[in-house]
């Protein structure tokens, strides 16, 4: 049940993050925190991670939720250890958050924007899959049993 909570709550950060970008950002477009380094941009992102894949809800729907599945089964039947489970309850956060904007608006809410680094803009639930999978690549190559 912890487990849940836990999701629940990264979920609920994801969403409200996502609302003051809609409330504050969308007639605005973008604010810059530092000029030409970090932005705060209002974007709908109707592809997957980097804009891939524009306007194929379906698919993202389908392996959302295949992703939340396969992680629960894995935190309530698989033996995992704080890392495993830290990285797999991040990912299903992340899933059901892009998922709920996707089902909800038609796209996903993305707003911040690291222009010294890249072009993509990104949001909290984007950051919850990525570090839950690189959490879950360390997990997998130095705790992972060999069964």
């Amino acid at each position: 049940m912890i487990y849940i909570l836990i999701i629940l709550g990264l979920i609920g950060l994801d969403q409200i993050s996502k609302f003051l970008a809609v409330k504050y950002l969308v007639n605005i477009g973008s604010i810059p925190i530092i000029k030409d380094i970090f932005h705060l941009t209002y974007v709908e992102n109707r592809g997957a991670a980097f804009g891939m894949f524009q306007n194929n809800q379906m698919i993202f729907v389908v392996v959302a939720l295949a992703a939340c599945i396969f992680g629960l089964y894995y935190l309530y039947k698989k033996q995992l250890n704080l890392l495993g489970k830290s990285a797999i309850i991040l990912i299903i956060a992340g899933a059901i958050g892009n998922l709920i904007d996707r089902v909800r608006l038609g796209f996903v809410v993305d707003y911040f924007d690291f222009r010294i680094v890249w072009n993509y803009v990104f949001n909290v639930a984007d950051v919850f899959v990525v570090i839950g999978t690189i959490l879950l690549c360390i997990y997998i190559i130095f705790f992972e049993n060999d069964k």
